[in-house]
């Protein structure tokens, strides 16, 4: 062989195997630099909380719209409402948030004649909220605000085609910002008239807002006229300019004053301005979102928000991750000095007066599988479990009093999850139109179906459900008021339910089911037969979700409550648009159902009972479809009365009614405890604080430590892909080698 040829002869050789070569040292390095961590290299090293959402990302961001739990766990990040509560204090205290100050009424009469502040509510026939704004509160910025040299809007009269290739606000350009003024509010509030999204706090608003059912027709009226001849098909929908139309009940009579005009006397207002249904909202923004092309690409204040709150959105997947930043034009609220009794303690008054936010970054991700989720945490990658959820350290308590072994690496962890009773309640309704669970239209039946009731309020053993149930347990409910609620009366001797407790040596005591069963006998039911006709009493359980192995433990065990009177209880599962659908209707019998604070009064809870309020006919949100005049006249009294003894003493009556009446048995308050790692500094969680982001704090060099210390890569994997790589090397190399030795006719020759 010549030169040449030998060259030939090794390329074939060597170009196999350098192949194989440099497979194996890629594999090693990629392995070698290779751990389990599911973010971006170096994010545990960012000032960024991790953390997850449940099911899926928010459905609304648009204040005007939004009103579901994993909703807020954005607008009120991005957001600021008039008011807030205090981060620290218990009870809830309202603090001024875009507001200056958290102002008392003045109430007139129907002269327009000032009133006294302790006026009877039946002299009022308006309360006036004159709500100074603080000044200097900027806009994130957004190019819905841009402008050129001349102090025209850049995108606010782009053509179709125009948008290009742009899906977020985040693909513009410029940007700009602005001010905030009194009338960002009094737009805020105009646009729940709205026909364009669905608005579920407009029919209470226009009770209340002066004018605001009137505006609401005229709206409508004038959104036809611009839409005439449009297609009705198209997302494309013209600018529906709320200023062109004045409200009385909301106005800006100066720059950075917001007067709210209420009828009649209703102290419950100042709760709806800490909601954003009341947050303030710039024309700028919609008239930005209303152009060609935008609704088609999702660039809607749905999924792109324009708030001043500490947070503005940047990245919006649908139903993977929402990420928000830190917003550059935040004025920095200081960090609260006062708090709870034990705060101190605990650490969470160190960062007293410190500007807030503490974080440069959120990102959400959506998890819908339980599993993973948990392993992320206890790895240390989520810094909170899920963001919008209190309760989802109960699981992990339950995990350390079941196992000493997950106990001490919890605690070697540092992991810690405090835990409290909640503003919110879980409960079993009855349906008060069915004719065996509300008695029908005659007095004997109504008697008899309030002793079946009651029976089944003794039977259902809420404590027994805490101890099998413990990752949702909580405290057992007296009354549909948990503490922290003004009006409570449990934890004391005086709010013990009578009807299903008594009290032994101070301890309340459920009563026995013999007593349940002397109650069924008087309700013509003995040992769970129709005394007339002696047919068995069947009742049905309208649950609200597909019974999953998840799910099915409980539902088993409501069925055995009902067992214990020899009623026989049968499940009638159906997926919740089909639950809602049989609730409007009033078919259901016995359901589950809860209820979370929207605000912390006894009238927020109350109201789950007012007769006006029946679901199945007036669609309210009174489930039971409850109605007794007694009740409903206290409730009247109740909307208008400021907190002190006279309302105390209405609330204690309203209670005592729904005690004997039973019209649900009332559950259980469940406990708060959030999932929170060790370096996730000032986590106070709280269904009814929902603006928690701007508070927490991280300590990256701990994270960083604690990521490596519990998750170490694991090197027999290199080795073992090393080796399968090698042995394919010696393999090749010698195929190759014996396929030179070989002839024409596949014979081996001698080397």
């Amino acid at each position: 062989m010549n030169g040449r040829q030998r060259s030939s002869v090794e390329r074939k050789r060597t170009g196999p195997m350098a192949w194989l070569a440099g497979l194996a040292f890629v594999a090693l390095a990629l392995l070698a630099g290779c751990g389990n961590n599911p973010w971006p290299q170096g994010s545990e090293e960012s000032n960024t909380i991790h953390t997850a959402m449940s099911e899926n990302t928010p459905r609304h961001l648009d204040p005007t719209a939004s009103y579901w739990s994993n909703d807020t766990a954005v607008t009120y990040q991005v957001y600021e409402p008039p008011y807030g509560y205090h981060y620290l204090k218990r009870p809830f205290e309202l603090v001024p948030k875009s507001a200056a100050a958290v102002v008392t009424p003045v109430y007139l009469d129907k002269d327009g004649n000032r009133l006294p502040d302790d006026a009877p509510a039946e002299l009022v026939a308006e309360s006036v909220y004159d709500v100074p704004i603080k000044k200097g509160i900027l806009f994130a910025p957004h190019p819905a605000f841009a402008k050129d040299a001349q102090g025209r809007y850049l995108y606010h009269d782009m053509k179709p085609g125009e948008l290009g290739d742009r899906r977020t606000p985040m693909d513009f350009k410029e940007t700009g910002t602005r001010e905030l003024t009194a009338e960002d509010f009094v737009y805020a509030i105009k646009r729940h008239a709205t026909t364009r999204i669905t608005t579920p706090i407009y029919g209470i608003f226009s009770e209340y807002v002066l004018g605001l059912k009137e505006y609401g027709a005229l709206i409508k009226a004038e959104d036809k006229k611009l839409r005439e001849g449009l297609d009705p098909a198209s997302l494309d929908k013209p600018f529906l300019d709320f200023r062109k139309w004045p409200l009385i009940g909301a106005t800006a009579p100066e720059k950075d004053l917001l007067r709210l005009r209420i009828k009649g006397k209703y102290p419950q207002w100042k709760y709806w301005m800490q909601m954003t249904f009341t947050a303030p909202i710039p024309w700028e923004a919609d008239a930005f979102y209303a152009q060609p092309g935008m609704a088609e690409r999702g660039m809607t204040l749905d999924s792109w928000p324009v708030g001043t709150g500490p947070f503005m959105v940047t990245a919006f997947q649908k139903d993977r991750r929402i990420e928000m930043v830190r917003n550059p034009n935040y004025r920095g609220e200081p960090y609260p000095c006062e708090g709870a009794p034990g705060d101190k303690e605990k650490g969470l008054l160190d960062d007293c007066g410190k500007p807030t936010p503490f974080v440069d970054k959120i990102v959400a991700t959506v998890e819908r599988e339980a599993t993973p989720l948990r392993n992320k945490f206890r790895d240390g990658y989520y810094d909170l479990e899920v963001f919008e959820r209190t309760d989802t350290g109960n699981s992990y308590l339950v995990e350390m009093k079941d196992s000493d072994e997950v106990r001490e690496d919890y605690l070697k962890k540092g992991f810690d999850f405090p835990q409290s009773s909640d503003v919110n309640m879980y409960f079993l309704g009855f349906n008060m139109l069915d004719p065996v669970l509300g008695g029908g239209e005659t007095a004997e039946g109504r008697e008899r179906a309030r002793k079946l009731r009651q029976a089944i309020a003794i039977a259902v053993d809420w404590e027994e459900y805490s101890k099998i149930f413990p990752k949702k347990a909580g405290d057992t409910a007296m009354s549909p008021l948990p503490r922290g609620i003004p009006g409570s009366r449990e934890g004391t001797p005086e709010g013990i339910n009578p009807v299903t407790h008594k009290l032994v040596n101070g301890v309340p005591v459920r009563r026995s089911i013999e007593e349940a069963r002397q109650l069924m006998v008087e309700a013509g039911y003995p040992n769970g037969r129709d005394a007339k006709t002696g047919r068995p009493l069947v009742i049905g359980y309208d649950f609200y979700a597909v019974p999953t192995p998840e799910r099915k433990p409980e539902i088993d065990w409501v069925v055995r409550q009902f067992a214990k009177l020899d009623i026989q209880l049968e499940v009638r599962a159906t997926d919740n648009n089909q639950f809602q659908d049989k609730v409007r209707k009033g078919k259901h019998q016995v359901f589950w159902s809860g209820w979370n604070a929207d605000y912390p009064d006894a009238e927020n809870f109350l109201f789950l009972f007012y007769g006006p309020n029946a679901k199945s006919v007036s669609d309210g949100e009174n489930t039971s479809n409850y109605q007794n005049p007694e009740y409903d006249k206290l409730f009247e009294q109740l909307k208008s009365l400021d907190d002190g003894p006279q309302k105390q003493a209405v609330i204690d009556k309203m209670v005592k009614i729904l005690q004997r009446d039973a019209p649900i048995s009332f559950g259980f308050f469940p406990y708060s405890s959030a999932a929170v790692q060790s370096w996730v500094h000032n986590s106070d969680p709280a269904i009814l604080i929902r603006d928690h982001g701007r508070y927490l704090r991280l300590n990256v060099d701990e994270r960083v430590a604690k990521l490596a210390a519990w998750n170490k890569p694991l090197y027999w994997p290199v080795a073992l892909i090393a080796a399968v790589v090698l042995a394919g090397f010696w393999f090749a190399r010698n195929s190759l080698r014996r396929r030179e030795r070989m002839n024409a006719r596949g014979e081996v020759l001698a080397s």
